[in-house]
């Protein structure tokens, strides 16, 4: 594999430190503490970007396991008849059964969370739907090693959306380690997420201000107000603000940025979206042909137009390191339409709805503890606030456990192994395509207490400091430090970062709150029926 080119100087992606904090998880990124008080310096999981140079060196390698004690037992499950197999359980997981039962069913029927079956959208838009399904928090972790499963062109599944969607390039998203772009393209996206750093928590303050304002005139004039369209609007004003210095209000884009999203995010993944239409309409069209790309052209190219114009430093960058403007363009789209706006649309009304239904009690708690923290840190918002607020950090982490922004996770065997589950040892062959649905894995009764139930402090003291090795909803543990080297999300500790912002500034606003909350294609919808503005 390429290494990133050397054009990339270590002063390019500067080292972050934050100050000690009892509950650090593994060393991660560092910002400076106040220079004028000695202080410790470690390591922690979360920041607003990356570590300082991106790794290129292997890992060594693990010392041979130990043979398993466990009974070695052949897959259960099967595939069915061709094409009628993958149709009828194509049936089964989005209209008969509903995908938790789909996965339920199955676990009941082979007494294994390890089993086979097909995956959507099968015929006729996947060349071949037969995966083995990994549902236990044992298991899962296989999809992230990258000695044992390849990662090319598995990032919606089963089936690949047309490249017409992203200017004819194969996305970072859809790269394998081993081929040479995935370190390049990278190492640019490490780039855009640091070298704006400091403008982060202000654009964040900003835009959800604003939003927040709204929110308190719409709900004072009709007794509710729905978040989730504001949050997308305030969501992309803050990405585009804060990684590339550009109000889109301010340019031929206007508020169409989210919309446009929409659509384009649409023509990616209809084929595993349940949209509430007539089954035979949905099912016939939506789930069995691709949609053609030349009908959301005119509207890819708007924002395409706003993203060249408005990333001028980061395209200089992307040729220093042997990428194409243009090619870099359409990633940085991607990176940050799809992956970071995509993933606080579903992730934040997530978060509210489990933190709505903890009640007054846990809110009351959340707000004594931000309030606390800021005052404490002089009043501002500082990444050293933060992290003296552990029942909040815990929060975030249990929203992303209980119910992941990406649920599922694909893989290609590249040769023979074995792997574990808790109950048995099972035979993978070369060419098999593994697939994990992860909010199974992340509530797996064996790993978490309670696995099914929304427990806010989970994660707070050196108990459930271990248990964030299970929290994997991005592509690799919350322990892990995303490289060029493996699959973890570049923009891990950037999204986690966003989510601590979103609490910390709705709790620094208001005591307590009460929601609705419906069903969407993409996460929940939630409607604000209150919202008590601060009392101390």
């Amino acid at each position: 594999m390429a290494a990133p080119s050397s054009s990339l100087s270590s002063s390019s992606l500067s080292i972050y430190r934050l100050p000690l904090s009892p509950q650090t998880p593994s060393p991660k990124l560092l910002l400076p503490t106040n220079p004028l008080k000695p202080r410790r310096y470690i390591s922690i999981s979360t920041t607003a970007a990356i570590s300082e140079q991106p790794s290129t060196s292997k890992q060594p390698a693990p010392p041979p396991s130990k043979p398993s004690k466990l009974p070695l037992r052949k897959i259960p499950g099967d595939y069915g008849l061709p094409l009628i197999g993958p149709w009828k359980d194509r049936q089964d997981f989005f209209y008969n059964q509903g995908r938790d039962e789909f996965f339920k069913s199955r676990i009941l029927k082979h007494q294994s969370t390890v089993f086979r079956t097909n995956m959507p959208p099968g015929p006729f838009i996947s060349s071949n739907p037969n995966v083995v399904v990994l549902l236990d928090g044992k298991s899962f972790p296989t999809l992230f090693d990258t000695d044992k499963v390849e990662k090319k062109d598995l990032f919606t599944g089963t089936y690949m959306p047309s490249t017409n969607l992203t200017g004819g390039y194969r996305i970072l998203s859809f790269l394998d380690p081993s081929e040479p772009s995935h370190a390049k393209l990278k190492t640019l996206m490490f780039f855009l997420l640091s070298h704006r750093r400091d403008h982060v928590i202000p654009e964040f303050h900003n835009c959800y201000t604003e939003l927040f304002d709204n929110l308190d005139m719409e709900l004072a004039a009709k007794g509710k107000a729905e978040f989730n369209a504001g949050n997308d609007q305030a969501a992309f004003n803050f990405l585009t603000r804060s990684f590339y210095g550009a109000d889109p209000n301010e340019t031929q884009l206007g508020s169409d940025g989210p919309k446009i999203i929409g659509k384009w995010v649409l023509f990616h993944l209809h084929p595993l979206l349940v949209l509430g239409l007539p089954r035979a309409i949905e099912d016939s069209i939506l789930h069995t042909f691709s949609l053609p790309p030349f009908l959301i052209k005119k509207d890819y190219q708007r924002l395409y137009d706003f993203f060249y114009q408005n990333s001028s430093l980061i395209l200089d960058q992307a040729e220093k390191l042997g990428i194409s403007r243009d090619e870099a363009c359409h990633n940085l789209i991607f990176a940050t339409c799809f992956n970071s706006f995509g993933g606080m649309k579903i992730l934040f009304p997530n978060m509210l709805k489990w933190v709505g239904r903890g009640g007054a009690k846990l809110h009351a708690e959340l707000a004594e503890e931000i309030r606390s923290a800021i005052k404490s840190n002089g009043g501002g918002i500082t990444m050293a606030a933060m992290e003296n607020m552990s029942l909040m950090k815990s929060v975030v982490y249990e929203s992303l456990r209980i119910e992941p922004p990406v649920s599922s996770q694909y893989g290609k065997a590249k040769h023979d192994f074995v792997i574990e589950s808790h109950d048995a040892v099972f035979e993978i062959k070369e060419g098999e395509m593994l697939y994990g649905f992860q909010p199974f894995a992340t509530k797996d009764p064996k790993i978490f207490d309670r696995a099914d139930e929304f427990v806010p402090a989970r994660f707070v003291g050196d108990d459930g400091e271990k248990l964030l090795q299970h929290v994997v909803w991005s592509n690799g543990p919350e322990s892990g430090t995303p490289t060029v080297d493996n699959k973890q999300c570049a923009g891990k500790d950037f999204v986690v970062l966003a989510a601590r912002l979103l609490l910390v500034e709705l709790f620094r606003r208001y005591d307590s709150f009460g929601i609705e909350v419906a069903a969407s294609p993409l996460g929940v919808s939630v409607t604000l029926t209150s919202l008590k503005r601060a009392s101390f």
